[in-house]
């Protein structure tokens, strides 16, 4: 970046929902003397004591744990600035931390999903990891202002994948189909995959479309600290030209969410390359729901 001017859509960002049921935030415990036979039972001398984080919330504030989380992001925005370049390293740290402040700020206040829980549960550490992750990947230069867009990188060998090499053989069940270059779409899932594509199919707002399977479409995402590859279920070709990655979700963990929030960052930074038309993201939670979805979002007639 030229400049280090950033921007973020919040509206966009997947939200951080606090998940008391996988991190308690309270526990019950009994102090034991000697041992017992069989299972453990609340009768007994001593009584139930609660082990709790109210400690550890009078000792910190959500504003100490939004600074955290900005530090973290400006370091890992600048951490690829090259060896030797301390100095460069140092001003765009200081350009940048007012900026990711206020991305942060503004996270935590509308896109952070409390569950009745203390505000201060954000700091635990699987959270932050969490959060940190979503900004960097939300965080774009602002080409508004004059820094240069954010683009992807093509594959040197093969930059631009086809339907034309999708060619395999399998045990799983198939539905066949029509709208697509690919004649058949395996079924991982009794219902989903299969009225996914029966509303495709129907849809007046759908040219044609590919179940990304074998098609070696892949977005990768990082969660926990730890490199992913996500397949999306669908490609979708719309009549309108726009090219859509459609998927398909009942239950979403937040694990998810990632995925999620790499496709939008990958779906923007394609949209800037320019040379593959316009591209979208949708997340159907009902495939039943696809076709109006797709009319109400994207227009066409749908029988």
């Amino acid at each position: 970046m030229r400049r280090n001017l950033i921007k973020a859509n919040i509206d966009q960002m997947e939200p951080l929902i606090i998940e008391p049921g996988r991190t308690p935030t309270a526990v019950f415990v009994k102090p034991q003397v000697g041992y017992q036979y069989g299972h453990p039972t609340a009768g007994g001398d001593f009584p139930f004591a609660e082990q709790d984080r109210t400690a550890y919330y009078e000792s910190v504030h959500l504003q100490t744990i939004t600074f955290e989380i900005a530090r973290l992001v400006v370091r890992k925005l600048t951490e690829g600035t090259g060896i030797g370049a301390a100095k460069l390293r140092l001003r765009s740290r200081h350009q940048l931390f007012p900026q990711v402040y206020a991305v942060v700020d503004a996270y935590v206040r509308r896109k952070v999903r409390w569950q009745n829980c203390h505000p201060c549960e954000l700091g635990l550490a699987t959270y932050v990891e969490r959060a940190v992750e979503r900004l960097y990947d939300a965080i774009e230069p602002d080409d508004d202002q004059g820094e240069p867009p954010l683009i992807p990188i093509p594959n040197r060998y093969k930059p631009i994948g086809s339907t034309a090499e999708v060619d395999f053989k399998t045990t799983r069940p198939c539905y066949a189909i029509i709208k697509s270059h690919i004649n058949q779409v395996v079924l991982d899932t009794a219902t989903w995959e299969q009225s996914a594509a029966f509303r495709l199919e129907q849809s007046g707002a759908v040219a044609f479309y590919a179940r990304n399977d074998h098609l070696e479409f892949v977005i990768p995402y990082e969660y926990l600290g730890i490199s992913h590859g996500y397949t999306p279920d669908y490609l979708v070709r719309l009549t309108n030209d726009v090219t859509l990655i459609l998927e398909i979700k009942g239950y979403e963990d937040d694990q998810d969410r990632a995925k999620h929030q790499a496709a939008q960052r990958w779906k923007a930074a394609l949209n800037r390359w320019g040379q593959l038309a316009l591209w979208d993201f949708h997340l159907c939670r009902n495939p039943q729901m696809l076709g109006r979805e797709l009319e109400w979002l994207y227009g066409g007639d749908t029988n």
